[in-house]
């Protein structure tokens, strides 16, 4: 008959719920590590969708005619960008032609950028106080469902 002393069965019940504890800890708490509020954050994620769609659908974006350094000077900052290019295609490590073929490409970028025009279509008060309601509601819930209580 074997005996077993009295503190290594303790340290084994001890043991045992401390890995029944730990197993119930790893249960889904919700999103952000917080308990409950999963259901809030997917109502206001909803709630925020729906607001900034239709914040945009209310929004037109056109583009006017490029005007850096005056008009009709496109082909200008064209320039770098062609003659980075010719540098790569003449030597593949040329720094020169990294730093004009980048800064023509942003250049570029930066142009079409600059000259979009974005304007709010007309809409009633109401509408655009029901958007803003959605989409702050939205980003409200959401980040209420993420703060630990």
């Amino acid at each position: 008959m074997t005996v077993i002393p009295l503190d290594v069965t303790l340290r084994t019940v001890t043991a045992q719920k401390e890995s029944q504890e730990q197993s119930t800890d790893r249960k889904f708490q919700g999103p952000g590590g917080t308990p409950g509020g999963l259901g809030l954050f997917v109502f206001g994620l909803a709630l925020a969708i729906a607001g900034g769609y239709l914040i945009m659908n209310q929004v037109q974006v056109t583009s006017g005619y490029w005007s850096w350094w005056g008009t009709n000077t496109f082909g200008l900052t064209l320039l770098p960008l062609v003659i980075g290019l010719g540098l790569l295609f003449f030597d593949g490590r040329s720094i020169a032609g990294w730093v004009l073929a980048g800064g023509g490409a942003v250049i570029i970028f930066v142009g079409i950028l600059a000259n979009l025009q974005i304007y709010f279509q007309h809409t009633s008060l109401f509408n655009v106080i029901v958007m803003l309601t959605l989409f702050a509601a939205g980003l409200g819930l959401m980040a209420r469902a993420l703060k630990s209580s």
